[in-house]
C-alpha cells in the first residue's frame, strides 16, 4: 500500500474539506443514464459528513472547453442525484473557486472543475486558489489519479493537509494485494483491440506473473507473429515483431503465452452474421477472428482455476454479440468460480462483468481504465506520487 495519509485517521470536524471524486456520469438530455459512479461515492461522503466537516466535492464531467460554462457539461444534475441518495440538499455551486460557503455538517458540488482554464495543465496559480478553500483536501478519484490535473494534482501540493479517500485506498491496497505481494500463481489477462495500447502492460507483466493469457485483438498479432495467416482480423503488422520476441521471452521463462488452435470466425461483426468454428490455419482470406473456440477457453479456465491471484483486463471476443460471446462468457466464469483472489478493470471488463453477471463473485472491481492500465505497466499514479511526498513531508 502507498504510504500516504487517510481521510478515515484524520480529524475533520469543523475543517474545511475538500473532496475530488470522480462523478463522470454519462448524462443525456439532462438525465443520468448510470449512476453507479455517484453512489460508489456515498460512503466517502457520509463519512466526512458524519465527522462533522463542511464538504466541497469537485468532479469533472466530460471534456466541456475550458473557460466556458457548458450546460451540456453540467454537474447540476449530479448535485441533484447526489442528494437524493445522501437525503439532504447538495447545491451545485457556479463560482465556487470564488469562495464556497459550506457550513459544518453540510455538503455542496462545485461546478465542473473543467470550466476553468489551467485545469487540464495542471497550473500552479489554479491549483493554489483551490487549496485555499480547504484544510484538508481528500484525493478519492482513483479514476482520474493517472492525469496530473490542478484538481487532482495540484491542490494537493499546496493544501495545508492532503490525503486519500476511502475509495483510493481501497482501489490501492486492492491492487498492491494483486501485484505487490500476490498469492501464487498469478494470472493476468490482457485483452481488446491493440497490442500498442497494451503493450507496455504486456512488456512489463510478463516476467512478473506466472501465466499471461492474451485476448482480442491483441491474440490476432500473437497468431500472425506465430505463423498463422488471420484473414482480415484486426491485428497491427507494425507489432508483430514484438509479439513474436515477447512469445520467445515466455517460453524461455517456461511459462508460454497460450494462443488458440480454433477460433470463431464471420466475414463481418453483427447479429445475425454466420459464425463458425475453424482451425486456426484454415481462417479464409475474407474472414475475421473474432472469439475464441469453447475448447480453447475451457483450457484458459483450467490455468484460471489454479491461480492464486487473478489480473483481468480485457476480452477475449467480440462479446458484445451471442456469436461471438462464449469465450469471454466462460473466461468470466471461470474467473467467478476460481478461488483466486481476483481483481478486474477496464471499459470492456466491467461491461462483460455485467453482462455476465459475475460481479459478486470478483475479489475486486477497479473503477479506473486508465490509472488501472497505468499501475499494470509499474507506473506511479502522480496523484498518488504528490500524496506520499505529502504524508513524506508530514
Amino acid at each position: 500500500m502507498a504510504n500516504v495519509l487517510r481521510m478515515s485517521d484524520l480529524p475533520l470536524a469543523g475543517k474545511r474539506v475538500m473532496i475530488r471524486a470522480d462523478l463522470n456520469v454519462p448524462i443525456r438530455d439532462g438525465v443520468i443514464l448510470d449512476d453507479t459512479r455517484i453512489r460508489a461515492f456515498l460512503p466517502t461522503a457520509r463519512q466526512a459528513l458524519d465527522a462533522g466537516a463542511a464538504v466541497l466535492v469537485l468532479s469533472h464531467l466530460g471534456r466541456p472547453k475550458e473557460g466556458a460554462f457548458d450546460a451540456d457539461a453540467s454537474l447540476a444534475p449530479v448535485a441533484a442525484r447526489l442528494g437524493d441518495l445522501l437525503g439532504c440538499p447538495v447545491p451545485c455551486l457556479a463560482d465556487w473557486l470564488d469562495g464556497a460557503n459550506v457550513a459544518p455538517g453540510t455538503i455542496a458540488l462545485g461546478e465542473n472543475v473543467r470550466f476553468n482554464v489551467g485545469e487540464k495543465k495542471n497550473d500552479d496559480a489554479l491549483a493554489r486558489r483551490m487549496a485555499g478553500l480547504c484544510d484538508v483536501f481528500v484525493m478519492d478519484a482513483f479514476g482520474t489519479a493517472h492525469r496530473a490535473e490542478a484538481s487532482t494534482h495540484g491542490v494537493a501540493k499546496f493544501a495545508p493537509v492532503a490525503c486519500a479517500g476511502p475509495l483510493l485506498v481501497a482501489e490501492l491496497d486492492a491492487l498492491n494485494t494483486a501485484l505487490a505481494a500476490p498469492k501464487r500463481p498469478l494470472v493476468a489477462i490482457v485483452g481488446g483491440a491493440k497490442v500498442s495500447s497494451k503493450l507496455a502492460v504486456l512488456t512489463h507483466l510478463l516476467p512478473q506473473v506466472d501465466r499471461l493469457i492474451v485476448g482480442g485483438g491483441i491474440a490476432n498479432t500473437f497468431l500472425v507473429a506465430a505463423g498463422h495467416d488471420v484473414g482480415r482480423s484486426l491485428f497491427e503488422p507494425d507489432l508483430v515483431d514484438t509479439a513474436r520476441d515477447l512469445l520467445a521471452q515466455a517460453q524461455q521463462l517456461g511459462r508460454p503465452i497460450p494462443l488458440p488452435k480454433r477460433v470463431v470466425v464471420a466475414p463481418e461483426i453483427g447479429d445475425t452474421v454466420p459464425a463458425a468454428v475453424k482451425d486456426v490455419d484454415a481462417v479464409d482470406a475474407d474472414e475475421m477472428i473474432l472469439d475464441v473456440d469453447a475448447g480453447f477457453a475451457r483450457e484458459l479456465g483450467d490455468i484460471i482455476k489454479g491461480a492464486g491471484t487473478v489480473v483481468w483486463n480485457g476480452p477475449l471476443g467480440v462479446f458484445e454479440y451471442p456469436a461471438f460471446a462464449e469465450g469471454t462468457r466462460l473466461l468470466a466464469q471461470a474467473v467467478a468460480d476460481s478461488p483466486a483472489y481476483s481483481i478486474c478493470g477496464g471499459g470492456e471488463t466491467l461491461a462483460a462483468i455485467a453482462k455476465f453477471g459475475i460481479a459478486d463473485r470478483v475479489s475486486y472491481i477497479s473503477t479506473g481504465g486508465g490509472a488501472f492500465l497505468e499501475v499494470l505497466e509499474g507506473k506511479t499514479l502522480p496523484a498518488v506520487a504528490v500524496l506520499e511526498q505529502r504524508a513524506a513531508n508530514t
